[in-house]
């Protein structure tokens, strides 16, 4: 379960000491009133003082879409393990998030529900003993039938109602476990998958290749979705595109299939008992894999089919992690995390309160958070090594576990944060900061992709031919360079001292410019979302000297000021990921309006102080004892897109097989982004009109 703010000595509320902020000049009543900001800044230090962790982090509850319940509930039945004490809570916080039409959707306030995550959560109820004619039950059967029932499944859906009997194996495209011996030269292998594909594929390969059934009970049979009767179902796959890489893929499927009908298949168990080894040696300290559910939930399927006893260390671990921050009750319901944040919350916390002109001895709370960051930095090599040679590990994982996979942005944010703690911080920690900033830095700058950004995880993670393979219809399975990701190496190199004379920042500059939308912002990969992606490109500009007074950001700023609501502050909907009209429209949030507003103030010009002004007192007037409210999702994991990066949407919705529903799509509420992005905005605002 998440810990629960704490109420020690370390996290007690403190005031800022005179002269820690800075010092505010006369500026004009209409700018903003002095007292009110400064007041709301102390209300959010406070809050985040308040809830630190008693491990000296901050971290807060990542909610997605109930996949991740309904899943968990379908690996119970197939790991036999019904009993769980939190089985009965997990059911009642499905039925409480379906929505009122009988579906459950991929991001709060949807337009549409979305069929995969409908049709998991109907058999996680089925599954669980609820009969066909139940209320719940009952609406999300029409439901799924008014939106082109199983038929318009994923293959992961399709996949999941195999393992439970419900779907025959051998109409689905084969995983093979021989993708994991593929060598890391050849076109094709394991490593040209994007970090979370890769983990996630290497468990399904074993499924895949063993087709086990855990049948439901009788009683308990999905016979109501087939209408029809099996018999006269179409269970084959649907032909989304055409070409050179699809129709070669759907041969090779074929291929495979023929293979796995054979007796006598040379090699096949060395396959299996590799793939086995590799995820036994990536399983996390905390139990997990990879720091996410999918790789972590099938791996435990693929240790169970092979005869791994639930006792078993490492099964046991895997299950019992879900007992730990692995899953959140909230109103007597118990929910399960995709991932979890607590680096990232960290870093990004200590980044605002920085921001603030907060001191190491005006805001104690700065040594355990340090202690935390230090101690968390990855000195190992994990599976980016397979392919980055000749440079040692200097990241931060997004997770407090997952030494394979360091995150590239967490590693950003943590130089960004040591560059300026150094400053503050005493004697004693000197040594250990520099330490690992010259590790991260030689790290982070090996790991910049050849066309000048930086990718999540990996180096050049851009193979697409991949996405064509029938298996990958879902999420992204690719980690190019993306512009937001770049925008925080920027920053932070900015911060350290370099400018548009460091190569790897102009060859950085170079992309993202190169990335830049026509009507002027840019594309938020991990973030919603164009909204987003400005609001980290911009301070990354700004950070290395770039000229903020360019025709091409002066439009970008133009377009934020257009995008600004009748309220003060800006939203964007996740809908934007398929509707172009929708970029940088939504209802106003708390994160978003932050994002904006240090676009804004990251341009070095008074000449948007009035919308500014208009974004803060949003900010002022929403925050309610020290931090705000959002129900809206603004992170993102994945768009759906397949390739992993913008796309031109015109010509291509169709072979995407989704809407603005985002049924290939996965989207996060960071419940910490609410807290933090505003607290920054505030900030530097703050500085903005002391500089007036």
């Amino acid at each position: 379960m998440t810990p629960k703010p704490t109420d020690s000595a370390s996290a007690r509320p403190t005031k800022l000491i005179a002269g820690d902020a800075p010092k505010l000049l006369p500026v004009p009543a209409s700018h903003y009133q002095t007292l009110t900001l400064d007041q709301s800044i102390q209300g959010a230090l406070d809050w985040l003082a308040r809830n630190q962790k008693p491990d000296g982090s901050w971290n807060d509850i990542l909610e997605s879409n109930c996949c991740m319940e309904a899943q968990w509930v379908l690996a119970m039945h197939f790991l036999g393990r019904t009993d769980d004490p939190k089985y009965d809570k997990i059911i009642k916080g499905i039925i409480h998030k379906q929505r009122e039409d009988g579906s459950w959707d991929i991001y709060h306030d949807a337009e549409l529900g979305d069929i995969n995550t409908t049709i998991e959560c109907y058999a996680a109820l089925r599954s669980a003993g609820l009969g066909p004619d139940e209320e719940p039950v009952r609406r999300a059967r029409e439901w799924i039938f008014a939106h082109g029932g199983l038929a318009k499944a994923r293959m992961f859906t399709r996949f999941w109602l195999a393992t439970i009997g419900e779907w025959p194996w051998d109409t689905l495209p084969i995983i093979p476990p021989e993708i994991g011996r593929i060598p890391t030269w050849a076109p094709f292998n394991i490593y040209q998958f994007a970090s979370w594909a890769r983990a996630t594929f290497m468990s399904m390969s074993i499924v895949s290749a063993r087709r086990p059934v855990v049948a439901l009970p009788p009683d308990r049979r999905l016979d109501e979705l087939y209408p029809h009767g099996r018999e006269n179902f179409d269970f084959s796959f649907p032909r989304r595109l055409e070409g050179f890489w699809p129709t070669f893929f759907r041969t090779a499927d074929k291929a495979l299939h023929l293979w796995q009908k054979l007796p006598w298949k040379p090699g096949r168990e060395k396959s299996i008992k590799l793939a086995l080894e590799w995820i036994i040696r990536h399983q996390d300290a905390d139990g997990a894999w990879g720091g996410i559910q999918p790789p972590w939930i099938y791996a435990l399927l693929a240790l169970h089919v092979e005869g791994y006893h639930p006792e078993h260390p490492v099964v046991a671990a895997g299950i019992n992690a879900w007992n730990n921050h692995w899953s959140y009750e909230r109103d007597d319901m118990i929910f399960i995390q995709a991932s979890e944040s607590p680096i990232w919350d960290t870093l990004l916390a200590m980044q605002a309160i920085l921001d603030t002109g907060a001191t190491w001895e005006s805001f104690p709370q700065f040594e355990p958070a340090l202690e935390y960051i230090l101690d968390k930095q990855i000195l190992t090599k994990g599976d980016w090594a397979m392919t980055v040679k000749d440079v040692e590990c200097g990241g931060w994982a997004f997770e407090r576990a997952n030494t394979f996979y360091p995150d590239l942005d967490d590693t950003a944010v943590a130089l960004t944060v040591l560059c300026q703690m150094r400053q503050i911080a005493p004697e004693r920690y000197q040594k250990r900061i520099t330490r690992a900033f010259a590790r991260a830095e030689k790290w982070l700058r090996a790991m910049q992709s050849s066309n000048g950004g930086w990718g999540a995880f990996d180096k050049d993670n851009h193979t697409k031919a991949l996405t064509q393979i029938p298996f990958c219809d879902f999420g992204e399975v690719l980690d190019p360079p993306s512009a937001d990701l770049t925008g925080h190496k920027l920053e932070a190199l900015g911060l350290m001292g370099y400018d548009m004379s460091d190569p790897a920042v102009k060859r950085a500059v170079d992309y993202i410019m190169s990335e830049q939308e026509p009507e002027g912002p840019w594309f938020g990969r991990w973030g919603v979302n164009y909204i987003y992606g400005t609001g980290l490109v911009l301070p990354g500009l700004q950070a290395v000297g770039f000229d903020m007074s360019d025709p091409r950001i002066r439009k970008c700023g133009q377009w934020l000021l257009d995008k600004q609501n009748e309220d003060g502050g800006w939203g964007e909907t996740c809908g934007s990921y398929m509707d172009d009209a929708l970029r940088g429209v939504g209802p106003s949030t708390p994160s978003q309006t932050g994002w904006a507003l240090m676009a804004l103030l990251a341009m070095n010009t008074h000449d948007y102080d009035e919308s500014i002004q208009r974004g803060l007192d949003y900010l002022i007037r929403t925050q309610k004892n020290g931090t705000w409210e959002q129900k809206e999702y603004t992170g993102t994991g994945f768009p759906g897109y397949g390739v992993g990066e913008r796309i031109a949407l015109q010509g291509n919705t169709e072979a995407l097989s989704q809407g603005r529903e985002l049924a290939r799509g996965f989207m996060i509420n960071y419940n910490m982004y609410r807290h933090y992005f505003p607290l920054m905005a505030m900030a530097r605002a703050r500085k903005h009109f002391a500089s007036a």
